[in-house]
């Protein structure tokens, strides 16, 4: 019944689809009128558009012309026309929504629509993409169509390091960048104590490329900066050095949940072996060995949890964690929490400092603040709920610029993964001996290495893409179209680089300038550049039409991912605009997948059915099983980033207060009201604590109060006297010591003034003025960094509220407005104290640098940290080191970027080459 509807009514994506399709009838017509402008006079349209806005016109009532604008310099400055369907997603994009558009459908080219109409009003429009590579490619490749219309371009990436280039970038119109770098520079913008040393400036309008793998898989590491604590790397071997000694019988495995728990038997092991290696002293769960048993639950994960090769690499003397989505090496970011640390003692390599959170924020809370968001992924249908409830983004599905050839075959069950990977070596026999082009997927480098070595048993000659030869990414995925080649890579999401037949045209090009180039000692000259061209364009269109004739790329999948995302996101490698090609996986009931999550029904079903060890099934009903079983693993891993964020939204209205203030204390002239402000409750606070309203004079605590004001104030005052005198109200003392407390701040605040290095200047803040103003911050600051740590530990045990009977959020958020409370109580007591206690000296020398901060980045489903490397300054103004600096790893530059070798060369063409 519901097919029928939809047949009548269409499905409500058509319906949206609808009026997209109508609009761009009105693009196209404008198109003639565009063809037939100069470029000057198509350049000057951005200043007509901007002069129009300015007048009171909106966005959408010059969207068409600002469109066709765009379609046209594209042609000009980049020679692609936008088809209608791009024009189409740019209208999504514009809008606010997700578009969802296959690989190989441009959604680089849809994305320069909406951000520039949006860029026209001048707050700066931000498109956020998945690395650095990709951010620095977008920008210059998108760049010459927006600097062809008079619009300036920045990029933010790791390699930039100076805050000042950062706000140059952030000061254009627009803006690229990774999800990583925006969000970390909204926190350190947020511990800085000028506005002039902030980098960002507004939260307009953000376009997220590969919206899905960073507003859904990145979005369950929060976002933290943090510093270094006490080193304990001594305490870390030593307790690593216990762990092998325990059986099976020691400990248990959750494989579903990530966890991995001692047994009693295991906790008395464990206890008794602490004992005698002189770690400890009496029981385990005495409260002065609480960092004792959290360092050996991490040390038994470490050795349990984490497999090298899978979840990590060790690659010059470090552990470099593998990213479970995309298989890429993510260099410099750290498990926190001293997991990192716990794995890094186990693979005997040298152990880094924990760190303590500075400051912190979700991706969905990050991404909530922009006015406008959209984004665009192939592959976003499957998750479109979660982008409603959390978000509010609306998923269209767009349709393709030609109809897809692709053929997608049901999957494939052996019962072992023996006779499955035999089974995928004479599969890939059989393409490669028809000159099929064959890119096999792989969940794991671990995998990916297997299946390398049996291609290899077999004399299959092929290429491998895992984080150990990531350098090598875009001419291993440039060649991996060619007639007859083998691709083995692990998971393929923002990739970036098209597998195209026959070969990347743009990456061959590139390559063979750089040869030619490497050769000669020199630029070949244009004329050069154009004979190369010529013959490389001919070796493609034969290349092209061999593997063409042979079927197009064929995605073999040798196993399901988690995720199906995943999955369609390899599958559209293949059949990109309109060309044939073919998808397959190949499962076994010995697969991770299937073991945790479906092995045993499986299994009985396959014993049913008599299938034996060496044949395999494939029916559309296993398919849907295994698509089912993923849609639920999806839904439970959507409720825990739910509910995570659940707890966030209560600290998030904590940071924006927190936040707003600290701003507010920077645009104000003088912070003097305020402190006085302060300064007034604490008094009242104190004289309402020593002389209660209602209690008698005699039931007065003077000298607990005499005590307290010099304490905090460093003034002696006859309290005792005035409580002595005849009908004396606690309201008039309470005048007295105000008045005694404000004339000393003021003797106080002249003393400092008057050893100012210079005169103050009319309507320049005094020297104390400045004082109070960095006291204030400085103080809000350590206020606030103290309170997170409390946080974390209220959130840490507040689930076992549940037990009792009570909700553990609804717990969470009257424990967390108490300490919220309580912090601002004593920020005023601490603000106060510092500045009456002031000690008037002369200028000495400038203080040590304060120590380095992180960036952690971590993964709250399953207890995993993750930290992406940040120098600090001090001033919440952290860059990326060079690699030797404080141990932390070098970024890689981009491909065009100099050398940091120092060789004069591009990076490509030097150790990029390597």
């Amino acid at each position: 019944m519901l097919s029928v509807a939809r047949k009548i009514f269409g499905s409500s994506n058509d319906r949206k689809l609808k009026p997209l399709q109508e609009q761009v009838k009105k693009i196209n017509a404008l198109e003639p009128e565009m063809q037939a402008l100069s470029d000057e006079a198509l350049k000057a349209k951005t200043s007509e558009f901007r002069q129009r806005l300015g007048n009171g016109e909106t966005l959408d009532a010059i969207k068409f012309e600002a469109f066709a604008v765009v379609r046209e310099a594209g042609v000009r400055a980049l020679g692609m026309r936008h088809f209608d369907v791009q024009l189409m997603g740019g209208m999504v994009l514009h809008e606010g929504g997700i578009a969802e558009m296959r690989t190989g459908e441009g959604k680089t080219l849809v994305a320069t629509l909406a951000v520039y109409l949006n860029a026209l009003e001048g707050k700066g429009v931000h498109l956020i993409t998945v690395n650095d590579y990709l951010a620095a490619r977008d920008a210059e490749w998108m760049g010459r169509l927006y600097s062809f219309l008079g619009m300036t371009t920045g990029t933010i990436t790791g390699a930039v390091k100076d805050d000042a280039a950062r706000k140059a970038a952030y000061a254009c119109d627009i803006t690229y960048g990774t999800n990583n770098e925006f969000g970390f520079d909204y926190l350190r913008d947020n511990m800085k104590y000028s506005l002039q040393e902030m980098v960002q400036r507004s939260h307009t309008y953000a376009i997220v490329d590969e919206v899905d793998s960073i507003l859904i898989d990145e979005a369950r590491t929060p976002l933290i900066i943090s510093g270094q604590i006490d080193d304990r790397s001594e305490l870390y071997k030593t307790v690593d050095a216990l762990i092998p000694q325990l059986t099976d019988e020691d400990f248990e495995i959750d494989e579903k949940q990530r966890s991995c728990i001692y047994t009693e038997e295991g906790t008395e092991k464990i206890e008794q072996l602490l004992i005698e290696a002189g770690i400890l002293e009496g029981s385990l769960w005495e409260p002065a060995n609480i960092s004792i048993v959290h360092h050996t639950n991490q040390a038994l994960r470490a050795h349990k949890m984490f497999t090298r090769d899978k979840d990590y690499i060790v690659r010059d003397g470090q552990v470099m964690l593998i990213d479970e989505f995309t298989g890429r090496m993510m260099d410099g970011r750290r498990l926190s929490e001293g997991l990192h640390q716990a794995i890094e003692a186990k693979e005997r390599v040298d152990i880094k400092p924990e760190n303590q959170t500075l400051a912190s924020i979700t991706y969905q809370n990050y991404f909530r603040l922009y006015d406008k968001l959209a984004g665009m992924t192939g592959t976003a249908l499957t998750e479109a709920d979660e982008f409603d409830d959390i978000y509010k983004l609306d998923v269209i599905d767009l349709p393709t610029n030609k109809p897809i050839q692709r053929i997608d075959d049901d999957d494939v069950v052996y019962r072992t993964a023996k006779e499955k990977y035999k089974a995928i070596i004479a599969e890939v026999k059989d393409c490669k001996s028809r000159n099929q082009p064959v890119l096999l997927g792989t969940a794991s480098i671990e995998k990916s290495e297997l299946i390398s070595t049996l291609l290899g048993a077999a004399g299959i000659q092929h290429q491998v893409l895992n984080a150990r030869h990531h350098e090598k990414e875009a001419s291993i995925i440039a060649l991996a179209g060619l007639p007859g080649a083998v691709t083995v890579a692990t998971n393929m999401a923002g990739r970036g680089t098209d597998i195209q037949l026959g070969g990347n045209y743009e990456m061959l090009l590139e390559e063979k300038i750089d040869e030619l180039a490497e050769k000669e000692g020199r630029e070949p000259t244009p004329g050069e550049v154009e004979v190369i061209s010529a013959n490389l364009k001919a070796e493609i269109e034969v290349r092209k039409k061999q593997a063409l004739d042979a079927g197009g790329l064929y995605v073999l999948g040798t196993e399901r991912h988690e995720s199906r995302r995943i999955d369609n996101q390899l599958r559209g490698r293949t059949g990109r605009q309109g060309d044939p090609g073919k998808s397959k996986f190949y499962i076994s009931t010995e697969d991770d997948l299937m073991r945790i999550f479906a092995a045993d029904r499986m299994e009985n079903v396959m014993r049913r059915l008599g299938i034996k060890e060496d044949e395999g099934i494939t029916h559309p009903w296993m398919t849907k099983a295994m698509q089912t079983s993923q849609g639920k693993i999806e839904q439970r891993n959507f409720e825990m980033r739910k509910n995570v964020l659940k707890y966030d939204d209560v600290i998030n209205n904590q940071r924006k207060e927190i936040f707003e203030q600290r701003r507010e204390f920077m645009l104000a002239d003088s912070v003097s009201e305020i402190i006085a402000d302060m300064r007034h409750d604490v008094i009242a606070d104190l004289v309402s604590v020593h002389m209660p309203e209602k209690a008698y004079a005699e039931q007065w605590d003077t000298a607990g109060l005499m005590a307290a004001l010099e304490s905090q104030f460093s003034v002696k005052m006859p309290v005792q006297d005035w409580a002595a005198e005849e009908g004396v109200a606690n309201l008039e003392i309470r005048e007295r010591i105000q008045a005694d407390v404000e004339k000393a701040y003021l003797a106080k605040s002249a003393e400092v003034n008057a050893v100012s290095a210079a005169p103050a200047e009319e309507g320049k803040p005094t020297r104390m003025q400045q004082l109070e103003r960095r006291v204030l911050l400085e103080l809000i600051d350590r206020s606030w960094r103290e309170h997170l740590q409390q946080i974390d530990q209220l959130r840490s045990v507040i689930g076992l509220r549940g037990y009792g009977q009570r909700d553990p959020l609804n717990e969470f958020k009257s424990e967390a407005f108490t300490l919220f409370d309580t912090m601002l109580n004593k920020l005023r007591t601490d603000v106060t104290r510092v500045l009456m206690n002031l000690q008037v000296q002369a200028p000495v020398a400038p203080p040590p640098p304060p120590p380095q901060m992180v960036e952690t980045h971590i993964d709250p489903a399953t207890g995993e940290n993750l930290a992406a490397p940040q120098a600090g300054d001090g001033t919440g103004g952290g860059q990326a080191q060079a690699k030797g600096q404080a141990g932390q790893p070098a970024r890689t530059p981009p491909r065009n970027a100099p050398c940091p070798c120092g060789s004069g060369k591009k990076y490509k063409r030097c150790h990029g080459a390597l």
